[in-house]
Order: C-alpha cells, then sequence, then structure tokens
C-alpha cells in the first residue's frame, strides 16, 4: 500500500543544482513505438516521480491541488463527490483538504465519496462505491450516502481513447456533460463542479449551460497538465441551485463561500 501524501501541498521538493537524466527507452520487439513513448514520457515526468515520492496514486493528485490552491473549494466540512475516483489520487487530497478524518483540530470534518465503474483500493477517510454515474438513480443513492447534498462534485474522468482526435473530444465533452447535469442534481446551492475537458471547438454548450447554472466558471490549465494534452478543467464556483433544494439538505449551517476565505 502506498505511504500517506505528504501535506505539504504543491510545493517542489526537487533539489536545486540536480542534473536532470533524461531516461532513454528502447523500442522493445513486439511493443509499439506509441507505447514506448509513453514510458518514456512517464519516466522522465517530473510529476510521476513526485507522486511516487509524496504517496499519492498518480500525478493527476497534483492538478486537483493545484486547482483547489487558486480556487480553494475544497474546505474543511466539505461533502465531496470524486466521479470516476480510480485509482484514488484526487480522493487522497480530498481527504486532508476537507479534513475527512478529522486531523485538523477545531475544524468541520468533511466527507469524501468516490463513485467509478471498477472497484477502488481502500482510503482512509473515503468511502468508494462501485457505481454508473449515468443509471437512473444513481443521484438518489450518493445523497443517500451523503446523508444530504454534496458541496462539491469532480471529475477527472475521459472516455476510453478511439485514435480519431475529434471522435475522443465529442467523448468526453459528452461525458463532462453527463457529470454537468449529475451535479446539478446531487450539489447544494453555493457548491462547486469541477471537471476535465478537451480543446476542441465543442465546448461552447457546456460553457453556456454552466454559466446559466453557476455564479463564476473558469476555464484553467493547471501547471500538472502537460504541455503537449489538450486538457484543461472547467471550475464551476457558486450552483445557484435549484427552486425545490431548499427542503433537501438536512445540514442547517452552511459552509462559507470559499472566495471569502483568505
Amino acid at each position: 500500500m502506498a505511504k500517506p501524501p505528504s501535506k505539504g501541498g504543491t510545493k517542489n521538493t526537487s533539489g536545486r543544482g540536480q542534473r536532470d537524466l533524461k531516461v532513454k527507452v528502447k523500442t522493445a520487439k513486439g511493443r509499439r513505438l506509441s507505447s514506448t513513448r509513453w514510458l518514456e514520457r512517464q519516466l522522465n515526468d517530473p510529476y510521476v516521480a513526485r507522486a511516487r515520492r509524496e504517496g499519492y496514486r498518480g500525478r493527476a493528485a497534483f492538478k486537483l491541488l493545484e486547482l483547489d490552491d487558486k480556487f480553494r473549494f475544497l474546505v474543511p466540512g466539505a461533502r465531496v463527490v470524486d466521479l470516476g475516483c480510480a485509482p484514488g489520487g484526487w480522493l487522497q487530497v480530498a481527504v486532508v483538504r476537507v479534513n475527512a478524518l478529522g486531523e485538523k483540530k477545531g475544524k468541520r470534518v468533511g466527507t469524501v465519496l468516490g463513485v467509478d465503474l471498477q472497484e477502488v483500493e481502500p482510503l482512509a477517510g473515503a468511502e468508494a462505491y462501485v457505481l454508473d454515474f449515468l443509471e437512473d438513480g444513481a443521484d438518489d443513492k450518493v445523497k443517500g450516502w451523503l446523508a444530504g447534498q454534496a458541496d462539491v462534485v469532480m471529475s477527472d474522468m475521459a472516455a476510453s481513447a478511439s485514435g480519431h482526435k475529434q471522435t475522443d473530444h465529442l467523448r468526453i465533452m459528452a461525458l463532462c456533460e453527463h457529470a454537468a447535469h449529475f451535479a446539478f442534481d446531487v450539489l447544494s446551492e453555493g457548491g462547486t463542479f469541477v471537471a476535465k475537458v478537451l480543446a476542441g471547438g465543442a465546448e461552447g454548450e457546456l460553457q453556456q449551460l454552466l454559466k446559466q447554472n453557476f455564479t463564476k466558471v473558469h476555464n484553467v490549465k493547471p501547471p500538472a497538465s502537460r504541455a503537449d494534452s489538450s486538457e484543461k478543467y472547467v471550475v464551476a464556483l457558486g450552483f445557484r441551485g435549484r427552486p425545490d433544494q431548499a427542503d433537501d439538505d438536512p445540514r442547517s449551517d452552511p459552509l462559507p463561500d470559499p472566495q471569502d476565505e483568505e
């Protein structure tokens, strides 16, 4: 089992003056050139090395750390839902930031819940369920597990690659739109939606949808996102809520606006 992730945020721990030695990988017999390039990129990726060193389950954890450092939506006491949570890197970040283990004395204790099509290795402070969030009644199941509504719905999901750039773009945008509609069903008023999207010309409808339902919508490419990738993240803050949501959430003391906590 991986060691617990460090709690030092996104500080770079590599020493100055160290010489970077790039690893070259030869294409083995029977292995595709694309696989060799991927392996070489992984071996030379500083975020991959940091994730291993700091105990995260994947380099994607740093993307969430950087997004939360900027927008501060993972506040102590928040109830968080991570869609497509495997392997659990985003869960690891959320557990610490929302104080799910109660280690920050005097701070609210949050809840972290992940759902995925596959089982996820257990993680202290988080609950992970095997669930297709697209199935009928998935939103009610999640609200039942949370005993109320969520403060944050986040997604780092990506549709299976087909090898055709435009097709892959449309697939991930459709997945993101489904995640947004799921968020509308489970978020409490003032909540936050965070999701990965791909730049490619089909984001207009999603942007319009989010702007209708949130007070602020930001499009960000965090430093941990590879420069040669077309991925970026949408961070939608201040969910406007639904007219029938007032009586749905038993929590009477709402969380503070993360933008007001300086």
